[in-house]
């Protein structure tokens, strides 16, 4: 056990750190494509022998948070989570703009997040590295969402905690990881060699491989089927939700890597008597 507190003090604290914990995640949602995007143009300069381009200093820390609008830096009280959100009805104090509601839903997210593994595992080792994993594939859900890319600096570290995960704590997993990661990788390698053979398209990004290949290595590849099936399940339901809502998504690209995270929520979550549901029936 990491601590030891009474539930009256343990799960207010536990809450208010998972919404901490969402308000670092937007700041990484907003700012690792950013940043991605400014490390290609440099090596593109470079490799085009081009002067190298002076830009302030950038990343997770620095600048402070602004206002997408205008650009005003926002009061330390107007980035509590939640509270800061509600207190200014969504709007900018400064120039009155809307502020996106994805800030307080991915808030929100992480208090449920860090409530729900913490209720399962406890307040121990192995409940951090899961937390650990629910927390970034929540931040590679958003960002697929907006912008169709998952960063290579959160799923390969997501792929080797996994493998970490499991030599910690499941070594007798260990090869079924190793064996997860491989096949996870390689599923979905194929679909997307075979779909652009047949047709002349790409159906899916490299990210989405690793991204399951990360997945198999955090559930072992036992679960990949399980995996996939949910995906697939979910993306088709609120794919076909969000066309009936807002028509103007219609033949639109609708990317796989969210679908992939919450299928892996799902799994790390109440992996188990999921399993045990998906075996009764295949067998």
């Amino acid at each position: 056990m990491l601590v030891d507190l009474p539930p009256a003090l343990f799960w207010p604290l536990a809450a208010f750190l998972g919404l901490c914990l969402g308000s670092f995640l937007n700041v990484v949602i907003v700012r690792v494509p950013v940043m991605l995007m400014h490390g290609w143009r440099a090596e593109a300069r470079e490799a085009l022998e081009l002067s190298e381009e002076e830009r302030p200093r950038f990343n997770l820390l620095v600048p402070r948070s602004i206002c997408p609008h205008c650009e005003q830096p926002i009061a330390w009280h107007d980035n509590l989570p939640l509270l800061g959100w509600f207190k200014r009805r969504g709007r900018c104090a400064h120039c009155q703009a809307r502020i996106s509601p994805q800030y307080p839903l991915v808030e929100l997210a992480g208090g449920v997040l860090t409530l729900a593994v913490l209720g399962l595992h406890g307040p121990t080792w192995p409940a951090l590295f899961v937390l650990g994993a629910c927390l970034t594939l929540l931040a590679l859900t958003v960002i697929d969402f907006r912008t169709q890319l998952l960063p290579d600096v959160l799923t390969l570290p997501l792929l080797w905690a996994g493998l970490a995960y499991q030599l910690l704590f499941q070594p007798l997993m260990l090869a079924d990881a190793v064996i997860g990661a491989m096949a996870g990788y390689l599923v979905l390698w194929s679909v997307y060699w075979l779909f652009k053979l047949v047709t002349g398209k790409e159906g899916m990004g490299y990210g989405d491989f690793k991204l399951l290949a990360a997945l198999g290595a955090w559930l072992g590849w036992q679960y990949l089927p399980l995996v996939l099936i949910l995906a697939a399940g979910t993306g088709a339901i609120i794919g076909i939700a969000m066309q009936l809502v807002l028509p103007r998504l219609r033949g639109a690209p609708m990317p796989f890597g969210p679908f992939l995270a919450m299928a892996g929520w799902i799994a790390l979550l109440i992996g188990e008597p999921l399993m045990a549901v998906y075996l009764s029936w295949t067998s």
